[in-house]
């Protein structure tokens, strides 16, 4: 699946694969189609793994050979329900880190960009590098248990 990485987080490429397709196994059920089912664990793997550069080109470089195409149509022109995939995150949340002393946390984290293609790319206030940095902001939602 993935050419070209050594081992991640103490383990073997192979185990790190099987790991990410385990967690992902859930949430590929509720894709249906089995071409998305084949790309959403690359396009994961793309975002997650190794790599500088995380737009489709560089990442389907990474990945297995002849996946451009495919990668690119799964994210730009690819059309499914969401609704599945985000009653599935939720279960899986709940499952995970759920339950009575469990909180909601919203945070802005910040993504240094080295170019100015991807979609909201502009010189703004990196929190992460504590300066302004040519960067994508987003803001996220996790649920966590005070652990």
């Amino acid at each position: 699946m993935i050419h070209g990485w050594s081992a991640l987080g103490g383990l073997t490429m192979a185990e790190w694969e099987d790991e990410l397709e385990r967690w992902l196994k859930p949430f590929l059920d509720r894709f249906g189609h089995k071409t998305r089912q084949r790309m959403c664990p690359l396009y994961v793997a793309g975002l997650i793994g190794p790599g500088d550069r995380k737009s489709i080109q560089p990442m389907a470089e990474r990945l297995a050979s002849g996946s451009y195409d495919q990668l690119h149509h799964f994210i730009a022109d690819g059309v499914w329900d969401a609704s599945p995939l985000e009653s599935e995150l939720l279960s899986q949340a709940d499952r995970l880190v759920g339950g009575k002393d469990a909180v909601l946390v919203i945070d802005d984290t910040s993504l240094p960009k080295k170019g100015e293609r991807s979609v909201g790319v502009a010189a703004q206030y990196a929190s992460a590098l504590g300066k302004t940095a040519n960067c994508q902001t987003l803001v996220s939602l996790t649920l966590a248990r005070g652990e």
